[in-house]
């Protein structure tokens, strides 16, 4: 695999790439609280008071007063028992699922889950049952298959990073006995999506019962880290039982700083919601005047367009340049191999950079035919 194009981030919205300054609708920093000046602010701060990090697992000598304080405010901004602060992401769900190692017979996992979560189920000591992509009906057929009784967690995204689609939970929720555990994945959807900006469960109408929620501290809120929201009883149980959360040092501090501030904003200012929703409204309305449709069941601020073949990606590629957009054309592990285009929206995006995406994007048009 080569080695991904240099990216060098200028202002907000803007990278350069090469001698070219281009608009930047890559990246998942939905309200660009990564360049927020309060936000970096505090991190200043925090590092000139604390220095970078403990330099130890929190098990040991470095469980510092910020990090149960940022846990506090966070179990309180996503209306749960607990919080866990973890080192990244990508390791909330492997922390979970080595603390509840022994305690299922059955894990059915989507098809199309995170790498993250994948890794995540093989701790988990039971057989691990995939079912198709966001279909609750194979999901009830996987449970069908299990015998009466048979104790289950349920492994998925919330938000799906490759394409801006939402797990149905509610559905989820209904195929499922009672005592059945969810475990989402919601790094995209926690801090975006539903009235109360707590993530994909709260936009499905779902409540927090029998529910794990494991988030990062990179998108919605432009700092690092990962944090599991969760029970109390399961939070003992990581402190307790999981090798990675004994094992690892937690984010720097000035980071859990900077997650901070964040918190403090979207706490008290709901315009950064507001701008991206409407950011993300005026695109889609540009793109249906242009006859460009996007898919029905992507209600955060990512979605992506997957070429057919070589020639529109690369028309698509050129269109995007023309206009001083980066072109962002990933290649994600189990994705197409010629590649597909993820666009983010974020609060921060100017009219004039959305209208040049939606002009840039119109090229897609002739793809689907008349009846798009």
């Amino acid at each position: 695999m080569e080695a991904p194009p240099l990216l060098q981030q200028v202002d907000q919205t803007y990278v350069r790439f090469g001698k070219q300054r281009l608009s930047y609708f890559s990246g998942c920093d939905y309200y660009r609280f990564s360049t927020n000046p309060l936000v970096v602010a505090a991190a200043r701060e925090g590092l000139e008071l604390h220095g970078t990090g403990v330099a130890a697992s929190r098990v040991t000598t470095g469980n510092h007063p910020v990090y149960e304080r940022l846990e506090a405010e966070l179990a309180d901004f996503f209306g749960t028992e607990a919080a866990v602060l973890v080192g990244s992401g990508y390791s909330t769900n492997i922390a979970v699922a080595q603390s509840l190692a022994g305690k299922f017979l059955r894990c059915l996992i989507d098809s199309r889950s995170h790498p993250a979560l994948k890794d995540a189920a093989r701790f988990l000591d039971c057989l691990t049952m995939p079912f198709a992509h966001r279909e609750a009906t194979d999901l009830t057929r996987c449970v069908r298959e299990c015998d009466a009784g048979t104790s289950l967690i349920v492994l998925s995204d919330g938000l799906f990073a490759h394409d801006g689609s939402v797990a149905p939970l509610a559905e989820y929720r209904e195929a499922l006995s009672p005592d059945a555990l969810l475990l989402v994945d919601d790094a995209h959807g926690a801090g975006v999506l539903g009235p109360s900006n707590q993530g994909t469960h709260d936009h499905c109408g779902v409540s927090r019962r029998r529910l794990v929620q494991t988030t990062t501290l990179t998108k919605a809120f432009g700092a690092a880290g990962g944090v599991i929201l969760c029970t109390h009883d399961l939070r003992e149980k990581i402190f307790e039982n999981s090798a990675l959360f004994q094992g690892s040092t937690p984010p720097p501090i000035p980071m859990a700083c900077a997650a901070l501030k964040s918190l403090e904003i979207l706490k008290s200012d709901s315009s950064f919601r507001g701008r991206l929703t409407a950011n993300k409204n005026y695109l889609l309305t540009r793109l249906q005047q242009a006859g460009v449709v996007i898919g029905p069941n992507t209600p955060g601020p990512v979605w992506s367009f997957v070429p057919a073949s070589v020639e529109q990606r690369d028309k698509l590629y050129h269109s995007l340049v023309s206009r001083r957009i980066y072109p962002p054309l990933i290649r994600y592990p189990g994705g197409p191999a010629i590649g597909y285009f993820r666009f983010a929206i974020s609060s921060e995006h100017t009219l004039e950079q959305l209208t040049d995406l939606a002009d840039a994007l119109a090229v897609i048009r002739e793809f689907f035919g008349n009846d798009s």
